[in-house]
């Protein structure tokens, strides 16, 4: 005959899935621990930092190709053109470009679809108050809440809005200030001639490097590296620099541009 301790941890096994997982579990009902988990919150915020991290390596690279417009417009359309010929003949015309369309999509949608749902589990958690950051005695409200935090889902939709005018702008050719052409680069300097369309970039640019600049180090930190204070400083610089490096790179061309130093 089994002994107490052995018919108990069963039980105590039911107990703790009920308490983590906040939904009654017997003993036998094992099997959607799995699925479960997938939906946890521990699990949404490692999708949110995988997903990002893959939307600033695309920024690193998107970048690299704005700064070739100081190489002329025959090597900036070389570049453009060569996007959609990457793989041949592996892969047909544009194939190449259309894979990393479709991650680009998947992180996009896995990304938000994590920052909604954390952040209506916070609402409802907190009665619709929403979550205190951290506890604190420099903050006249008693917490830790930087402007880059603060801003996150705010500059989230910016910048997504942003990047929907940006592809029907620069990419399809959809909307046309300064003029449409069919060369990447004319887009590009007729586009950045005018002023409002700079200070429009600027503004979304500004507001994407606050995101960067939280959403880095939480990605990080989500993924577990933040396990000690020196970790903790190195994150904070590492999250600063790729803030300013991609919000400088991005500035640079159409400044340039508007200055008339590139036409």
């Amino acid at each position: 005959m089994p002994g107490a301790c052995e018919i108990a941890r069963p039980r105590m096994l039911a107990s703790w899935l009920d308490r983590a997982y906040g939904r009654p579990m017997g003993t036998g009902n094992v099997v959607g621990l799995r699925s479960t988990a997938v939906r946890s919150s521990v699990a949404l915020h490692a999708a949110m930092a995988v997903s990002g991290l893959i939307m600033v390596l695309f920024l690193l690279a998107h970048m690299y190709g704005n700064l070739k417009i100081f190489e002329g417009r025959q090597a900036f359309d070389g570049y453009s053109g060569y996007l959609r010929e990457a793989g041949e003949p592996l892969l047909p015309r544009t194939g190449a470009l259309w894979i990393v369309r479709v991650v680009l999509l998947i992180s996009v949608l896995v990304h938000i679809y994590a920052a909604f749902t954390l952040w209506h589990r916070s609402r409802s958690a907190t009665a619709g108050k929403g979550g205190w950051r951290y506890e604190t005695t420099k903050n006249r409200r008693g917490v830790q809440r930087s402007y880059a935090s603060f801003t996150m889902r705010w500059g989230g939709v910016v910048v997504g809005l942003f990047v929907i005018y940006h592809l029907l702008h620069l990419s399809a050719d959809y909307i046309a200030p300064g003029g449409a052409s069919p060369s990447p680069y004319q887009r590009v300097v007729n586009g950045f001639s005018i002023w409002w369309v700079v200070l429009s970039y600027m503004i979304a640019l500004i507001a994407l490097g606050f995101h960067l600049r939280h959403g880095v180090w939480s990605a990080f930190a989500s993924l577990g590296t933040n396990s000690s204070v020196a970790r903790r400083r190195v994150l904070n610089l590492v999250a600063t620099f790729v803030a300013l490096l991609i919000l400088v790179g991005f500035l640079i061309p159409p400044l340039v541009i508007f200055a008339g130093w590139v036409r």
